[in-house]
């Protein structure tokens, strides 16, 4: 092989050095007849196309194309090369010395010349054929044999076809490039320009690269610029690094490595391929990746959890891809930067969730919701909560090992546990955190005066939490047992409610109402009766139970233990009483319908002070707390 140094005293000069070849002698071989037969083929095919380089622009991209048409041109310059590159071989084992060695060179370095503008060329007008995009679609082993060949594929009416498929005129072309390309830097390498060749592919190819993340919207940013930053002007942020990352690890990265490993595919030059990719993409990647820790290093509230999860959860599902993309020993440095942030991220997690936990006990409201209606906190930890049984899968791996909440076995055990661990993790977390809640709520239910109304309350913020749990993902992951055991809770209170605060009406009236009463005990029940059971109805009709069903069950309830006992005192005694002092059985059933509405008389003798007070809750976070 020529040494750089052989090539480098001629470099400088463009005329053909004449350098006639020895005469003909009697001891000349078969093989230096060869020789000199390929020494003048290459020489009629090179000084050709120097001659037509030279006449044209000086810029790469106005000379005539060698590799244009049929084609058939580039092929003879080829193989003259090669013919070429062979001689010197022979060459150079006989005589280093040799005059038409040194011709050779000559010859040889012309060549070059010709193929590194033919290579800059092809890179720069074929650009959009070489996209990332249309590259990385071409994944089949089958695609990639269809011009693995340059000499037996290319033939003179560039027909290119896939197992006897047609395909797109924009794959074509993408193939035709590729496969020039190839044959090009095969062609370089193998007669000792590598280096050239390199250089013009890795400034080529690393624009396309750079520019391609940029308008993903990759910048390049600073953990103090990070910091600094609004919440919401970082959310935009990781919201355009969510679609960055899918597009640049499926396309971007993925096609740059099919396209260096297919263009530098020789097998003794596996390290052209990953010295060029690593050029090329190691920039680009290392802040691509690096973006994602920078967030997980910024002040960690409850609030930000679920971009956390989103930046956790779109690592972790392309970590395979990026594994195998950026594989080779000189990206390790890509792959370390991507693995550092899904640790980080995972940190930033575990620390959001036990900052959530205790933001929940430390809440300090101290004013009760009016009507006892579903207390802010109690919206604002049960969507949080749903919210995160959507991320259950990443979850899983996050809090895998995690140190547990003393959860009681005799309150709950994950129905999975035998069958997913992580996913009972989960399950179990969630459920720490709802009880965490509930005893919240059950110290909240204290501030109420009436003890009938702070049942109301608990009820009503039971429901919510069951309903939340029966409508998304958290009831596969608490399951039914769990839902069955709340949902008992919540009709406990509803009885306990209606023992309560019904318990003066119900016995203003006889335990028998049809036994015999002498009448001035008639009328005086009937006095305590109206007069305990109006001041219940006016009180209750400024409660409100939100379940619309619940609310019916209740009135049917109250119903058949009210109305049913004063209609039959009612019946026995209406004829030996003054009607203006009993209030008719019907009356009695329109009163109830007012109640647990919501919509009374605010003013109505509430023993509640917080009963005609708005709430001003302050929640532990930020979030969506509508229903």
């Amino acid at each position: 092989m020529p040494t750089k140094t052989m090539r480098s005293i001629f470099f400088k000069s463009s005329t053909l050095p004449s350098l006639p070849f020895p005469p003909s002698s009697p001891h000349r071989t078969f093989s230096d007849s060869l020789m000199e037969e390929n020494i003048e083929n290459a020489e009629s095919v090179i000084t050709k196309w120097n001659s037509v380089t030279d006449q044209s622009s000086s810029s790469y991209a106005k000379l005539t194309p060698l590799f244009n048409g049929t084609r058939l041109e580039a092929k003879q310059y080829i193989n003259a090369v090669k013919g070429l590159q062979s001689t010197m071989e022979h060459l150079v084992a006989q005589d280093p010395n040799s005059k038409t060695l040194v011709k050779s060179q000559f010859l040889m370095q012309l060549a070059m010349k010709t193929l590194e503008k033919e290579f800059y060329r092809i890179l720069s007008s074929n650009r959009e054929y070489l996209d990332s995009e249309t590259v990385s679609n071409r994944s089949s082993s089958d695609r990639r044999r269809s011009f693995s060949d340059y000499d037996d594929e290319i033939t003179e009416d560039d027909e290119f076809s896939v197992a006897g498929n047609s395909i797109s005129e924009t794959e074509r072309m993408s193939m035709i490039a590729m496969a020039d390309l190839k044959a090009i830097a095969d062609c370089m390498i193998s007669s000792g320009y590598a280096r050239e060749c390199v250089k013009i592919y890795i400034v080529m190819r690393k624009s396309i690269v750079d520019e391609a993340l940029y308008h993903l919207g990759v910048e390049r940013l600073s953990f103090s610029q990070v910091q600094k930053m609004e919440w919401e002007v970082v959310e935009l942020k990781i919201k355009t690094w969510l679609n960055a990352v899918k597009a640049a690890v499926g396309n971007v990265f993925y096609g740059e490595r099919i396209l260096c490993d297919h263009i530098f595919s020789a097998a003794s030059e596996k390290r052209v391929a990953e010295s060029c990719f690593t050029e090329i993409t190691r920039e680009g990647a290392m802040l691509l990746f690096g973006f994602p820790e920078m967030v997980a290093k910024c002040k960690k509230t409850p609030e930000k959890l679920f971009k956390t999860l989103d930046l956790y959860e779109a690592i972790s599902d392309n970590w395979p891809q990026i594994e195998s993309i950026f594989s080779l020993e000189s990206t390790s440095g890509v792959r370390t930067t991507a693995f550092t942030s899904l640790l980080k991220l995972g940190d930033a997690v575990r620390t959001m969730l036990s900052e959530f936990e205790s933001a929940i006990q430390k809440d300090s409201s101290k004013v009760a919701v009016p009507s006892g209606g579903v207390h802010p906190l109690t919206r604002y930890v049960m969507n949080y909560i749903t919210f995160l049984a959507d991320y259950s899968g990443v979850l899983g791996d996050i809090i895998a090992d995690c140190p547990q909440s003393p959860l009681p076995e005799t309150y709950y055990r994950s129905p999975m546990r035998d069958e997913n661990p992580l996913v009972s993790d989960i399950s179990e977390r969630i459920a720490w955190l709802i009880l965490v809640l509930l005893c919240k709520l059950d110290a909240k239910a204290k501030l109420y005066n009436d003890v009938a109304l702070s049942y109301t309350f608990l009820a009503n913020n039971m429901q919510y939490v069951v309903v939340k749990v029966r409508r998304s993902n958290l009831g596969f992951l608490l399951g039914e047992d769990w839902l069955a055991k709340h949902e008992a809770k919540v009709k406990e209170y509803l009885s306990k409610y209606e023992r309560v605060g019904w318990s003066k009406v119900l016995s203003s009236l006889p335990e028998n109402p049809t036994a015999a009463m002498p009448a001035e005990q008639i009328r005086a029940t009937f006095m305590s009766f109206n007069a305990a059971f109006k001041e219940t109805c006016r009180k209750q009709s400024t409660w409100i139970v939100l379940d619309a069903k619940l609310r019916d069950e209740i009135k049917i309830s109250i119903s058949s233990k009210v109305v049913d006992k004063y209609k039959k005192f009612y019946e026995k005694n209406r004829s030996g009483s003054d009607p203006v002092n009993g209030l008719l059985p019907e009356d009695v059933t329109n009163y109830l319908s007012d109640i647990l509405n919501g919509n009374g008389d605010s003013g109505g003798g509430s023993s509640h002070s917080s009963s005609t007070t708005s709430s001003s809750h302050r929640s532990p976070a930020r979030l969506d707390q509508s229903q």
